[in-house]
């Protein structure tokens, strides 16, 4: 089944899952934007697959206004918006510097809610589009010593959770993904002895590319991926 869709933007694209994202996509056919703090690293993937490539600060709003006014032009029109932005900062609660949590939440979840704006500005008057959310265990558990990431991890899940009932109804497919496991890069093999036990990042890509072939009559608007061997 093809997808409904002819262009994508990948905001906080790099290697792992946005690398195998961008690849599905275009393999499918649709037109794919990338867009990340650092653009060198996207340089190699866009030239291999014809992509094109723009530099964001995704907490900054003006910056994501650049970025979709720019996006817009090249690709016509977005019909996906995926966010897959996100940076973290560990340590004990009392020892953490505010200005690092700050700029946590700044990353994970507010630049989520300026992408999703932008989105739903250029989407809703055509009452058709798609806005993926890349979440993670955190978005569910938080872990010690993790608090920031946890709390900018669960504030986009509640965001992509109101986004969802506010925009399906105006034909827009609102998706959250809870990544509950590492994924496999060249930097992280699966151990020997649990081959299973890390999340291939082209299998992640063939589920979102399967989201968004869903019928509106039945919408995901929340799945939860991870590997078998991982503990609940």
């Amino acid at each position: 089944m093809l997808l409904p869709y002819e262009s994508a933007l990948i905001v906080g694209a790099g290697p792992g899952i946005s690398a195998s994202l961008a690849r599905a996509l275009r393999g499918a056919g649709l037109k794919v934007a990338l867009a990340a703090r650092g653009v060198e690293k996207l340089r190699s993937l866009a030239g291999n697959i014809g992509a094109h490539v723009f530099a964001v600060d995704a907490s900054k709003a003006d910056s994501v206004a650049n970025l979709f006014a720019a996006a817009s032009a090249a690709l016509d029109t977005i019909d996906i918006v995926v966010y897959n932005a996100g940076t973290r900062v560990r340590g004990p609660l009392a020892e953490l510097d505010p200005g690092d949590v700050e700029r946590v939440l700044s990353v994970n979840a507010f630049g989520g809610f300026l992408v999703a704006r932008e989105a739903a500005i250029r989407m809703v008057p055509r009452g058709r589009g798609a806005i993926l959310f890349t979440g993670a265990t955190a978005s569910i558990v938080g872990f010690a010593q993790s608090a920031a990431f946890a709390m900018g991890k669960f504030a986009l899940r509640g965001l992509a959770q109101s986004a969802a009932r506010e925009l399906g109804p105006k034909g827009i497919h609102v998706a959250h993904f809870i990544i509950d496991g590492a994924v496999r890069s060249a930097s992280r093999n699966p151990p020997s002895d649990a081959p299973d036990g890390t999340l291939d990042p082209d299998a992640i890509a063939q589920t979102y590319l399967d989201v968004l072939r869903q019928p509106r009559s039945a919408w995901s608007q929340e799945i939860d991926l991870r590997p078998w061997a991982e503990r609940f």
